[in-house]
């Protein structure tokens, strides 16, 4: 009893007020949530993203910067009321300080993976991320959706739908940093830094897959770059959806600790008719965004250093075959996605034979 009791509490929401230039915020979060949700959730009333946010308490002093520290390990109450410094991205004139990079990924034990996605305490997370994205029909002619959560002051979440879902397509989740464009080499053009035969993979794999990009950026950013690779306006294949770091969860691992990671079940809950666990594939260069869905995500090999690597780089030739050769498959979560380079050359193999 006594444990059930300490997860209820753990799963209780709080109502936090937030000062920000002269405006307070009113903020719902859960005691299970950690500072990092916290700033998400003030990312959502101001537009000041996290990694632009410092929080402000005297008794709390750098407890409230601590993005991995849990919400139910501080002294909070409705009664506090706390100060946050930072800019929103219209104010800024460069391109918004990426996140730490990772360098060491993590590996997590397959039990404790397995755990991860199917504790209640990371489920009631996914539905809690889910439920604050509604549908909202925007133009019925182009069968064109948009998520929206109405929180308050007219701010929202949002799954970006640019072109409409098609029925009895597998779906393809896309990563951006490192996985199709080198975002810390420096370059006089953007291209230049776009991995080799992104365009070719993409009209490929469109034959078979709807496409949609997650990054852990925000979504401005994210049309940024993508419109910068002339992926949005390509006229051989569309992109449905773009996701940002608003519809990442944390989650907390007893070997690796807190991190965030990319919720499949987000999207599977928003398009039930079109998308499931059988027909979804994620390419990540992290294997901890797909902690979640861990066997339907593929780790993908880092574009790093463009300059040296772009004229050798072959990823996508190889995952533009695996994607192909299995696409005539009923239920992809039964692959493993870690071998794929193996199923490949089999798969050649026995078409030569």
């Amino acid at each position: 009893m006594a444990t059930t009791a300490t997860a209820s509490a753990s799963w209780e929401e709080l109502t936090l007020k937030v000062k920000w230039i002269g405006n307070e915020y009113t903020v719902r979060v859960c005691a299970d949530d950690t500072v990092g949700e916290l700033k998400r959730r003030i990312c959502e009333l101001t537009n000041v993203l996290p990694l632009r946010q410092k929080l402000l308490y005297p008794k709390l002093g750098s407890k409230l910067n601590d993005d991995s520290l849990f919400l139910s390990q501080l002294p909070l109450n409705s009664s506090l009321k706390m100060t946050m410094i930072g800019t929103t991205e219209e104010d800024l004139l460069v391109d918004p300080v990426e996140s730490p990079e990772i360098l060491d990924d993590l590996e997590l034990p397959k039990d404790e993976a397995v755990d991860i996605k199917d504790m209640e305490v990371n489920k009631l997370k996914l539905n809690r991320r889910i439920h604050h994205f509604k549908v909202l029909l925007l133009s019925s002619h182009f069968h064109f959706v948009f998520f929206v959560s109405f929180v308050t002051n007219n701010t929202y979440l949002q799954i970006e739908l640019q072109n409409s879902c098609r029925q009895g397509k597998k779906l393809l989740v896309l990563d951006i940093d490192y996985t199709l464009f080198d975002h810390r080499s420096t370059a006089e053009n953007p291209l230049q830094l776009m991995r080799p035969y992104l365009h070719e993979f993409l009209t490929s794999v469109y034959s078979e897959y709807d496409i949609m990009i997650w990054s852990a950026t925000s979504m401005k950013w994210i049309k940024v770059k993508m419109e910068q690779l002339g992926v949005l306006d390509n006229p051989n294949y569309k992109i449905t959806a773009l996701l940002d770091h608003m519809a990442m969860i944390t989650v907390q691992t007893s070997s690796r600790g807190v991190f965030d990671c990319k919720p499949l079940g987000l999207i599977w809950a928003k398009f039930p008719e079109f998308y499931n666990a059988s027909n979804t594939i994620m390419f990540d260069d992290l294997r901890r965004n797909f902690v979640m869905n861990p066997q339907n995500g593929l780790t993908i090999k880092p574009f790093r250093k463009a300059h040296a690597n772009r004229d050798s780089d072959q990823e996508l030739v190889k995952l533009t075959q695996y994607l192909l050769a299995i696409a005539e498959l009923d239920d992809l979560s039964n692959l493993e996605h870690n071998n794929w380079e193996l199923f490949t050359e089999d798969n050649t193999k026995r078409r030569r034979h």
